[in-house]
């Protein structure tokens, strides 16, 4: 992660001065768990990534973490390693085939971090689902199974703000925004925040922005710079100090089926995740 000094104070990329985030203590128990979900209608901006090495960077904290991949594609599921094929999913969860969560649960190569996953089925839902009762609160019913055996549970939603993403917000206590360094994704950002008021008006109320993540930051560029900048301006605080810069490792990482924070823990990329995990404690975000 980039950062400068200035007058002896460490500068993060935000242009804030960088706190610094403890290791958070040991946990005497676990759950009920706070859901949140991640969430940007606009495709590339490491919305998967995010969920994945940040899942993981908790669990390596002590955290007992469940990450719901709710998109399609299923990235989440091959970028942790876990079969999402010929197996229960979280479409036969939507749809009721299968009515118990555990059984849908996959554990994965990091000890606390769990999967629900997903294949290419799931795009039939936005459909089928359409004329169900409470359609939107279907997600929120299959969490309240395992809420309380998790400190935390993920949602890794598709690009778009469709049916499905209604329901990941609707399930969700808050909502993390993982925001692209470039102008055309900031754009898009006031679009997320509208549809997260009227799911809070309408469906939700408890529902809050838990932040916004800067990522695919390149502080080479001018570009990338003024669009953080810009995003600080406008949201102030809900910006974490966390940035997340571009690299190589994270493609890597994801055809290697595992976290960034255990296919390189070394690595800038790894520590950048663990500080977001770290902030996210101490925010308050997670317990």
């Amino acid at each position: 992660m980039a950062f400068v000094y200035k007058d002896g104070v460490k500068i993060g990329a935000t242009g804030r001065p960088l706190r610094d985030f403890p290791v958070p203590p040991a946990l005497s128990s676990h759950g009920p768990a706070r859901v949140i979900a991640l969430c940007n209608q606009k495709g590339g901006v490491g919305k998967t990534t995010t969920t994945i090495s940040l899942a993981a960077s908790l669990a390596d904290y002590g955290r007992k973490v469940l990450a719901v991949d709710f998109d399609p594609q299923g990235a989440l599921s091959v970028g942790l390693g876990v079969q999402a094929h010929d197996v229960p999913t979280i479409y036969d969860l939507l749809k009721g085939t299968e009515k118990d969560a555990y059984k849908v649960i996959q554990h994965t190569s990091v000890e606390g971090l769990d999967v629900i996953p997903a294949n290419q089925y799931l795009a039939n839902s936005e459909l089928e689902l359409i004329n169900e009762v409470a359609r939107e609160q279907i997600l929120a019913s299959v969490l309240r199974q395992v809420r309380n055996d998790y400190d935390v549970i993920f949602i890794d939603c598709q690009p778009s703000l469709g049916l499905l993403t209604v329901n990941a917000l609707t399930a969700a206590h808050g909502v993390l925004i993982p925001l692209e360094c470039e102008f055309f994704a900031l754009r898009g950002v006031a679009l997320i925040i509208e549809t997260i008021d009227k799911v809070r008006d309408r469906l939700n109320p408890a529902i809050e922005l838990d932040g916004i993540l800067a990522t695919m930051y390149d502080p080479r560029t001018l570009h990338s710079r003024e669009v953080l900048e810009r995003v600080v301006e406008i949201f102030d605080d809900k910006v974490f100090d966390t940035a997340i810069s571009r690299t190589v490792k994270f493609p890597d990482a994801s055809i290697a089926g595992q976290p960034i924070t255990q296919f390189a823990p070394e690595h800038a990329a790894a520590e950048a995740y663990r500080q977001l995990a770290r902030e996210l404690i101490e925010r308050g975000a997670v317990a």
